[in-house]
């Protein structure tokens, strides 16, 4: 049935292919004469791999292969150089192939969810021009800091995963607006999350979190959800200081994880108190999805800062 349409679409040479639900175990080696595709539809087959003839597709923009039987991206794509947005969810991909993303440098979208994926490859930071990523409902436990090269990077959806943290280094993530991490165990936000200046959207519901970053109610988000998270309720009957030291390998990573007072203002790298505030979420954040008091991270850069009179920052020591 499948061989009959193609040989059919040789005349015509169509740049948008529809074989969706045609119950493919195999896709037809004639594809690789339709040269003239741009869009091109498998979903919803038993694929298990395509053919060498696919990487012919040298005008391919989009590809929609999800809801098959693969178990890794074909090999094949490297071909397709043209690719833009490729859509390979609900299959049963284990990994990522580190040979094949540095061919796929046209990638602006990524749409993984529902596979059987526990990481991602640093070779990930080669999909230069990346916009839109999402492995939602796979068995990834920690994302490589790599991921926050990808500075094109605007949609991150790592939903119903096994993550227990966030790279320190998200904040390179300028141009990140949307960011769902719903469903995970995520103890804590990284500070440099206050860096994502276009952050319009963030979804951290159901997870481990008890504060949030210290510049957290200077983001500029339009939705925010943290239910089914244990956050701090209330301020701590006794104050309990925290002293830590953090030590960064180089001078970029100094710079993008300093802080301020948040009572006298200056900046500082290496000790502060950890204290507590409680915003309203309403009005500091200006959402209208979310109300009530949220507790943010308050960093202070010495004692003498914690005893200055007038402040509303609470000393707080985590278990």
């Amino acid at each position: 049935m499948a061989d009959t349409l193609l040989l059919r679409c040789l005349k015509s040479q169509p740049k948008v292919l529809n074989l969706s639900s045609k119950k493919l175990e195999k896709c037809p080696k004639i594809i690789g004469r339709l040269q003239s595709v741009i869009q091109l539809d498998l979903k919803n087959n038993r694929l298990t791999s395509l053919p060498h003839e696919f990487g012919e597709l040298v005008h391919l923009e989009i590809l929609n292969i999800g809801n098959n039987e693969l178990t890794e991206l074909p090999e094949i794509l490297k071909e397709c150089l043209g690719l833009q947005k490729l859509h390979a969810f609900k299959n049963q991909i284990l990994y990522l192939q580190p040979t094949l993303l540095p061919c796929l440098t046209h990638l602006r979208l990524l749409n993984l969810n529902n596979n059987q994926l526990r990481r991602l490859p640093p070779e990930i930071c080669r999909l230069g021009q990346l916009q839109y990523l999402s492995i939602d409902h796979n068995l990834i436990q920690e994302l490589p800091f790599e991921l926050c090269a990808v500075t094109a990077l605007e949609e991150l959806h790592v939903a119903y995963n096994q993550l227990t943290s966030l790279p320190l280094e998200i904040g390179y993530l300028r141009n990140l607006q949307k960011l769902h991490v719903q469903k995970n165990q995520i103890r804590e936000l990284p500070e440099s999350l206050g860096k994502c200046f276009k952050l319009r959207v963030l979804d951290v519901a159901a997870n481990d979190l008890r504060i949030f970053p210290t510049e957290f109610s200077q983001l500029p988000l339009s939705e925010f959800y943290c239910e089914l998270n244990p956050l701090l309720q209330h301020v701590p009957r006794a104050s309990y200081l925290r002293q830590a030291i953090r030590r960064y390998p180089n001078i970029s990573e100094l710079l993008s994880q300093s802080s301020k007072c948040s009572v006298c203002g200056e900046s500082f790298l290496n000790t502060w108190l950890e204290c507590v505030q409680f915003v309203d979420a309403h009005k500091a954040l200006n959402t209208a999805n979310q109300t009530g008091m949220v507790p943010v991270r308050a960093l202070l850069c010495s004692y003498r800062c914690f005893n200055e009179p007038g402040h509303e920052f609470y000393g707080v020591a985590f278990p």
